[in-house]
């Protein structure tokens, strides 16, 4: 019957390739985490959810109907600021005058993203 034996080189291996792990995906899942809590404190979640048409359309119908756009992540940035209407239905997008363009890229970036 053969043991499996861990030396302790193999333990602290073990030890700091999960640790890694652990920052990798922290550092992955942190921005939108972050970029979802700008898209609440500037009111953007009160006609829009990520995955669910409510008022305005789905984050991730969004990101599907930019894809593969020409400056995509602009456009949308100052759809966030100035609004817009014609392109989701009759409901026109109201501008965000809570949102300066750095916040207003930051959320498109993110928008887009969702895919």
């Amino acid at each position: 019957m053969a043991f499996i034996s861990f030396k302790p080189t193999d333990k602290v291996s073990m030890i700091k390739r999960s640790i890694l792990a652990l920052i990798a995906a922290v550092a992955v899942t942190l921005p939108a985490w972050a970029d979802l809590a700008l898209a609440k404190s500037k009111n953007c979640l009160a006609c829009h959810t990520v995955d669910k048409k409510l008022v305005g359309p789905a984050y991730q119908d969004v990101a599907k109907k930019y894809a593969g756009q020409k400056d995509a992540a602009g456009k949308l940035a100052t759809k966030i600021m100035k609004g817009g209407s014609g392109v989701w239905g009759a409901v026109p997008m109201p501008a965000n005058t809570q949102v300066n363009e750095a916040e207003a890229r930051k959320l498109a970036e993110w928008v887009l993203s969702l895919k």
